[in-house]
């Protein structure tokens, strides 16, 4: 077994007892959960329902249900309250169900879902985006996925180059030509897809390298003449402790001056690190940006924004009625049956216009208290010899373990899912990567989850899985 090993007899027939026993706990309270994965496992092809399978941990490798959700909390199908440190994977910056979003949806519902004529919303919805943002022109899909894979496209239009350069362990959706990694082949790094599906042609035009390492800056000009894109996660979700400022500015020079379209990736960082998101939290423009997530106010949306130069491909550029002008640029494809859905857009307007309303402060405020919550846990974890350490970058923190033997970071990043699963036990919904705070924490939401992981660290002690 993964979890058990190297130990006595005695020892790994306690922590078998003790496993089997916190599997029995688990799958009682949550077990509406477990019979209706189960249920519809045969129909529903969900990636959820097996994600962390492990032999040892497959009775409690299940999706939590949700029934309601408010505020900091959500309540599962069988009645269970958390406190929620998914935040739905960072769309919820003000947690779930602010009361202005939803009357701006009730409002919305009433009017009829049109779709086919042209939203009502859309246009006042790009100039308040633009007017935060500083952006020039913006458009609108259903997901990041699709933001990025039209930011892409257009930068390829634009410049009539093949090529795009991407970093290690950043995250782009689903697209598949954002689906490739590195691999050592006969001794030489090579880009080759991510997962089976993924034609390996698709990698043939994409460069991935290290972010925030300055070869990386050398490689790119390298390349110069053939890159269309530089495509930045500008705060990787899975480092967010990684912000390489200078680094960035040096790309920015050079993409300037190759003309190379500098891409950020800002669906998770988008009003969320900073009104601005990480454009002004690092103070470098790029010239093609994506959002999704917070703007949706909880429904489906992406957007893409950037220069006109790129964003004219839409729809040929700037003309007027009544003289001679005409869209000049040629055009690139892009539609999409619920883009500018009435919904979305209603929802965009209410929440855009609330975030300007109260500015930066808003991020701020909430970047100190998760930055504080951090530093808790951290000085927790280090006098008590947990081998586990918090980073953060604004509301944003994920886990990496500590130690200087891989055995001791083996051992952690293993118990890691136990310990997660002792979180989730005790009422507190997280991932096993980390999570987000939003402003609807409160003090008393914080202090019960620092309370829950030294429980849940002193009952994995006690039972022998953590030293």
């Amino acid at each position: 077994m993964q979890l058990i090993n190297s130990l006595s007899t005695t020892t790994l027939n306690s922590q078998q007892q003790y496993l089997e026993k916190f599997i029995a706990r688990y799958t009682n309270k949550t077990q509406t959960s477990k019979q209706l994965t189960q249920a519809y496992r045969s129909v529903l092809a969900d990636r959820r329902g097996s994600a962390g399978f492990r032999q040892t941990i497959k009775e409690i490798v299940y999706p939590i249900i949700g029934k309601y959700a408010s505020g900091s909390k959500i309540w599962d199908i069988d009645g269970n309250e958390y406190i929620d440190l998914v935040m739905g994977f960072g769309v919820n910056l003000l947690g779930h169900n602010p009361a202005f979003i939803k009357e701006a949806i009730q409002e919305r519902l009433e009017q009829g879902i049109h779709i086919g004529p042209q939203s009502d919303l859309a246009g006042e919805v790009a100039q308040l985006f633009c007017e935060i943002t500083g952006m020039e022109r913006v458009t609108f899909s259903n997901t990041g996925t699709e933001a990025v894979m039209t930011a892409l496209r257009l930068a390829r239009a634009t410049t009539g180059r093949p090529k795009i350069v991407m970093f290690a362990d950043s995250y782009h959706g689903h697209f598949d030509g954002t689906l490739v990694k590195r691999q050592k082949l006969d001794d030489n790094l090579v880009v080759v897809p991510s997962f089976s599906g993924v034609l390996p042609n698709v990698a043939q035009d994409v460069l991935v390298l290290d972010y925030g390492d300055f070869k990386s800056l050398e490689l790119i000009k390298a390349y110069k003449h053939e890159l269309a894109a530089v495509l930045v996660e500008p705060i990787q979700d899975f480092r967010p402790d990684i912000q390489p400022r200078e680094f960035l500015k040096q790309l920015r020079e050079i993409t300037k001056e190759s003309g190379i379209a500098l891409i950020f990736d800002e669906i998770l960082t988008g009003f969320r690190i900073h009104l601005g998101g990480a454009q002004a939290w690092f103070g470098i423009e790029a010239d093609i940006a994506t959002y999704g997530k917070i703007v949706g106010g909880g429904l489906p949306i992406g957007i893409i924004a950037g220069k006109a130069t790129y964003m004219d491909r839409i729809d040929g550029g700037m003309w007027s009625y009544g003289d001679a002008s005409f869209p000049e640029v040629e055009t690139t494809f892009f539609a999409g049956t619920y883009c500018k859905h009435p919904l979305a857009m209603a929802a965009a307007r209410a929440m855009l216009n609330y975030l300007k309303s109260q500015g930066n402060a808003l991020q701020e405020k909430l970047n100190g208290r998760t930055s504080q919550f951090v530093e808790t846990l951290n000085t927790y974890c280090q006098e008590d010899g947990v081998p586990i350490r918090l980073v953060n970058c604004g509301s944003m923190f994920n886990y990496s373990s500590v130690g200087n033997s891989s055995a001791s970071s083996d051992s952690s990043s293993e118990n890691m899912d136990l310990i997660f699963y002792h979180l989730l036990n005790r009422g507190v919904f997280i991932l096993p990567s980390g999570g987000l705070l939003s402003t609807a924490h409160t003090n008393e939401d914080i202090e019960y989850i620092i309370q829950a992981v030294k429980d849940s660290v002193k009952e994995l002690r006690e039972s022998g899985f953590l030293p």
